[in-house]
């Protein structure tokens, strides 16, 4: 079975219904601790970023343009852009002596394929089942997204069978525990660290709860293969509890749609969603043939 042909993204693709979609925040950190396990990229953060210094900062700031590329509409290919020339000059020498650049495509696509898993993990997690027919769907408007970043494209799969193949070859075989990997996780066992100008004693009464919900949305969230390379405990029990938790937020999809636009999505993808409904409420009576709708309301599912 061969994947559709790739669209625009907009308001009609599942990759803006879904990727700015606030429940994908309950998958935790899984894109970064994977990115980080590939030994370039994680040897590149290691070097060049303020990840070891201002960890939430970082992360933060990396998540907005990515999010700016999905939904920047006539925007998004020079945001796209703009954000591949951030890496221009993060290379460097791996401990073996090899050479290793950011911008290599093989290193490239996998920053970019953890962003995909994340969402499809998000969506089959939390919200629902994916078909067959919309998993190749979202691979093809990753395609999409990917070429906005203009950079080869010579490591991307062609088709979402060709994505499987490649995602469980990177799991079992290119992944590794890197240093910036197991620092980006030791709050699992160490605690989150206390933020600034929060008194000592405040942190201290309120630190236990939040670390123990940060240990769960974290590992909880990881491939079993990652947890075991990185020696993050996760029993029988927590995996239960894990599919529990899951199965609670599913069930209220009921009443997701009913929730404001500002609790269901992100800042992108609202600011998004708006100028899409006033381009389709402007001059034009009626939609350019082939365009997309614009529900009034996403769907929730």
């Amino acid at each position: 079975m061969t994947d559709p042909a790739p669209g625009p993204l907009g308001p009609g693709s599942l990759t803006w219904r879904y990727f700015g979609d606030t429940r994908m925040l309950l998958v935790g950190p899984r894109a970064a601790v994977l990115q980080n396990m590939l030994p370039a990229l994680g040897q590149g953060v290691l070097d060049h970023s303020v990840f070891f210094t201002e960890t939430f900062a970082r992360l933060r700031r990396s998540a907005g343009p990515i999010l700016d590329t999905v939904y920047g509409g006539e925007r998004a290919a020079a945001t796209g852009r703009t954000v591949r020339d951030y890496h221009r000059d993060i290379k460097g020498t791996m401990p073996d002596g090899s050479r290793y650049h950011a911008l290599d495509p093989e290193t490239y696509y996998w920053a970019h394929a953890t962003f995909l898993d994340n969402m499809i993990y998000g969506v089959e997690t939390f919200v629902r089942p994916l078909s067959d027919a919309e998993k190749r769907r979202i691979y093809a408007e990753s395609k999409v997204w990917f070429r906005m970043y203009g950079v080869s494209d010579r490591a991307m799969p062609d088709d979402w069978d060709g994505f499987r193949r490649y995602w469980r070859r990177m799991l079992d075989e290119e992944l590794v525990a890197h240093k910036t990997a197991r620092y980006g996780v030791g709050y699992v066992t160490k605690g989150l660290p206390a933020p600034p100008r929060v008194p000592a004693p405040v942190w201290r009464a309120v630190s236990p709860p939040l670390n123990a919900v940060a240990r769960f949305i974290t590992v909880g969230g990881l491939p079993p293969r990652t947890r075991e390379l990185l020696g993050l405990p996760w029993s029988a029990a927590d995996e239960r509890r894990h599919r529990r938790f899951a199965a609670l937020v599913r069930r209220g999809n009921a009443v997701w749609p009913l929730l404001p636009e500002s609790v269901r999505y992100l800042p992108q993808a609202r600011r998004a969603f708006r100028e899409a409904r006033r381009a389709r409420r402007g001059p034009q009576r009626g939609p350019r043939r082939g365009g997309a709708q614009v529900p009034e309301r996403m769907r929730a599912s």
